[in-house]
């Protein structure tokens, strides 16, 4: 089991920055991938941003590139999630994963759930 707890949420007004983290419980193994997903109010959950912990390559959705950044450290299990440039559309639960693989986008793939943080992003 891998328990993972984000934090770094917030309200930021649109063009604002804010640093979203995740932490692991234990090290994940070197296969793994770590991956944030969002959740906007009547939407589906959909897929952010995702790091392969091995090598570090990154995989992003549209909206996400160019704004965002995901980064990992090493040495505290950790995942961030780097947003600039905010928008009122990003408003929603952002969550983190992680499962076995290389940079997954699809919910199923990811074995570990974080509770979520709430971004809010003001116009």
């Amino acid at each position: 089991q891998v328990g993972l707890v984000e934090s770094g949420g917030g309200l930021v007004q649109a063009g604002g920055s804010l640093r979203l983290s995740c932490a692991a419980s234990r090290r994940t193994g070197s296969s793994y991938t770590m991956g944030w997903f969002r959740q906007a109010p009547g939407k589906e959950r959909e897929f952010v941003a995702a790091i392969w912990w091995t090598a570090g390559s990154t995989s992003y959705a549209d909206s996400a590139k160019g704004r965002f950044t995901i980064s990992r450290y090493n040495a505290k299990n950790t995942v961030y999630l780097q947003m600039n440039s905010l928008e009122p559309e990003d408003t929603a639960v952002y969550y983190c994963a992680a499962g076995p693989g290389v940079l997954m986008r699809m919910q199923y793939q990811y074995a570990y759930w974080g509770q979520g943080t709430q971004v809010t992003v003001s116009s």
